[in-house]
């Protein structure tokens, strides 16, 4: 039986319902490695904002072996290829989910290590992807 990382879905759920969620994982992210911040130096937060908002569903969904997303997963990975307008080394990725993982134990109510654990494993599939693209 296939795994619907439901529970991952609907901690998503409770975390955006905290209003800064998706701000606090910025704020996480900026922080954990020297590359981050220029990185980002040119780019329209609010934008990415809204960007990673969907991406994050699209991550679950992807784990869950929905084909839905799988164009949007294989899009989002190009743009972070190597050639991509938004090029992201794949060892930064590590800190991408230590950040998201981090803001989940901040905004989710209900967070726990198991639940840490399962949101890893959502997360995982998008990023093997990404790295594979790169």
């Amino acid at each position: 039986m296939q795994d619907e990382f439901n529970d991952v879905q609907r901690s998503y759920g409770r975390c955006l319902q905290s209003n800064n969620f998706i701000a606090r994982f910025y704020d996480i992210l900026m922080d954990s490695h020297p590359s981050m911040r220029p990185m980002f130096a040119r780019t329209d937060l609010g934008r990415q904002r809204r960007a990673l908002r969907r991406g994050i569903t699209s991550a679950i969904l992807y784990a869950g072996g929905s084909d839905l997303v799988s164009g949007t997963i294989r899009e989002m990975a190009q743009v972070h290829s190597r050639a991509g307008r938004a090029p992201v080394k794949p060892e930064l990725y590590r800190y991408w989910m230590n950040s998201l993982v981090q803001a989940v134990n901040e905004a989710d109510p209900q967070a726990s290590p198991a639940l840490e654990k399962r949101w890893r494993k959502a997360l995982t599939p998008v990023i093997d992807t990404f790295v594979e693209h790169y």
